[in-house]
């Protein structure tokens, strides 16, 4: 994961056009587990601009704009939320 050398908010909804509760943080260069996929609000990130929300543990999701996935969109074999 890349955050431009910041760690990124965990919001508990993978929407950030409202306000949900934070439930942690990830670090910058942190390796993720990527759980399943789902669409939520567009970001913009270090990997570009996505619609795309990457769970990483139960109610938590990250922007897949911030995730190196080497993919652009989803993920093959990764089951979507």
């Amino acid at each position: 994961m890349d955050t431009a050398g910041v760690g990124l908010n965990v919001p508990s909804s993978r929407s950030r056009g409202i306000a949900y509760a934070e439930v942690g943080t990830v670090a910058d260069g942190a390796k993720v587990t990527i759980g399943c996929q789902t669409s939520g609000t567009t970001v913009t990130g270090t990997y570009g601009t996505s619609a795309i929300w990457d769970r990483i543990g139960s109610g938590r999701f990250i922007a897949d704009a911030y995730v190196y996935t080497g993919h652009d969109g989803y993920i093959p074999n990764v089951p979507r939320c």
